[in-house]
């Protein structure tokens, strides 16, 4: 399988170097040059299957004969070893849950693979040591951290906005140690992410750092989130309705993997992007008009994102036609008390705790069932209540249990460096 930039369609790479670049030396998102479709007979028997057959059949086109078939399992055992289960929530409404892995996180599931395709080129060739340079709105600095924790040959350095993450996100991606440096930003997570982009645009740096990235922006980073898509449709098969799923959206990196799994031949008719004020996608779908903007800072912090990476890749599969795209997705955004006011609601009305960005998914998928009765719906719970205890205890007025996952976490000193601009993050890079 070749990938091009969607820059320039005349830059190719094969999959190993696309992954080891994150980004194309043009500054554009790698893109499959194929999208594999599905034969019938793999849907119709996806009941037989389990996580790691299902996700075999769905990546292996995109790795190629690059991972040998035994050395992909092996990565793909360790990225799905846990469940993702759908919960009943309301009639005709169900909850993905993405939040059962190391992190709580759905994004433990592209970190996992990508830790493990990275390790696998690292093994196999003559590398060197590469750096992992990546920015977070939130859980992607926990997963990956957790990911990549002490593979060798791989430093990881992720860049996070000061204030803007919750105290469990910060834990989880500053107390580590070992082989992972988190740098604390004075600014938004827009800011964290302009900075890593300029770097990987540097010569200076890239003549001195092998960088690559783990944001969503690296295919083995977006790719394999199509896994957990396929597996809710193991669990829907049998539901006589066309399936809607609702997808908290910050970088659009999850909803465009859940297009493409469409576009191999998944069944599921149509995907909501619920947002929350950062309304840039909204406001295009509503007037065909792509204005990025600075981020606004939320309570569902993981999505506040103004200018997102990945909406590039959603326009290339439906063929760059705002009609195209029309057909099959919706947005709708949410503020931070209609939020809030959800969290409250379904617990009243039904005892789930959502976390919230799980609640901004509800809140999309709800609004599309009203004028869309004839699908069943699904939203997507991408973490755990715990990370945002202050906001979820104060809308549900009742304390959530605490894993002991993340008790061992509390007592542990963060470590972080502080920076301001570019000039400091290069500055550090060249050490």
């Amino acid at each position: 399988m070749n990938y091009f930039s969607l820059n320039n369609r005349e830059h190719t790479s094969n999959f190993e170097n696309a992954v080891v670049r994150g980004l194309a030396p043009d500054k554009g998102l790698y893109f499959p040059d194929k999208i594999k479709k599905l034969p019938a007979s793999f849907f119709q028997n996806i009941g037989n299957l389990d996580r790691t057959e299902i996700s075999f059949e769905a990546i292996k086109a995109y790795v190629g004969d690059e991972i040998p078939d035994s050395a992909l399992i092996d990565i793909i055992n360790e990225t799905v070893d846990f469940e993702f289960p759908i919960v009943d929530v309301k009639k005709n409404i169900g909850s993905l849950e993405l939040f059962h892995g190391p992190t709580l996180a759905f994004k433990d599931v592209g970190a996992r693979f990508m830790a493990g395709s990275l390790g696998y080129f690292i093994k196999k060739g003559n590398l060197g040591k590469i750096t992992v340079l990546v920015a977070t709105s939130g859980d992607t600095g926990g997963a990956v951290a957790n990911g990549f924790l002490g593979i060798e040959g791989i430093d990881v350095v992720i860049l996070y906005p000061k204030a803007k993450v919750s105290e469990i996100q910060e834990k989880q991606l500053t107390t580590l140690g070992q082989n992972i440096t988190a740098l604390e930003v004075d600014g938004n997570f827009d800011d964290c992410q302009a900075m890593v982009k300029k770097a990987f645009l540097d010569s200076e740096i890239t003549d001195h750092r092998k960088l690559t990235s783990a944001n969503s922006i690296n295919v083995a980073r977006w790719l394999p989130q199509m896994f957990y898509y396929f597996f809710a449709y193991k669990q829907l098969k049998e539901i006589d309705k066309k399936l809607v799923f609702s997808v908290p959206s910050g970088n659009f990196g999850n909803i465009c993997a859940g297009l493409l799994a469409r576009e191999m031949g998944l069944p599921i008719d149509h995907f909501v992007a619920s947002n929350n004020a950062n309304d840039t996608v909204t406001n295009y779908l509503e007037t065909e008009e792509y204005n990025p903007k600075p981020s606004v800072q939320t309570i569902s912090n993981a999505m506040d994102v103004g200018d997102p990476s990945n909406f590039v890749r959603v326009l290339k599969l439906f063929k760059d036609k705002h009609a195209n795209l029309k057909e099959h997705f919706s947005a709708y955004s949410f503020d931070d008390e209609k939020t809030k006011q959800a969290i409250k609601e379904v617990y009243s009305e039904t005892k789930y705790v959502m976390d919230p960005h799980g609640a901004v998914g509800y809140l999309g998928l709800k609004k599309f069932l009203e004028s869309n009765p004839e699908y069943h719906g699904t939203f997507l719970e991408t973490a755990h209540p715990v990370k945002f205890l202050e906001t979820v205890e104060a809308a549900i007025k009742k304390k959530v249990e605490i894993p002991d996952s993340i008790k061992g976490l509390m007592d542990k000193q963060k470590k972080s460096l502080q920076i301001s601009n570019y000039d400091e993050l290069k500055n550090y890079l060249l050490q």
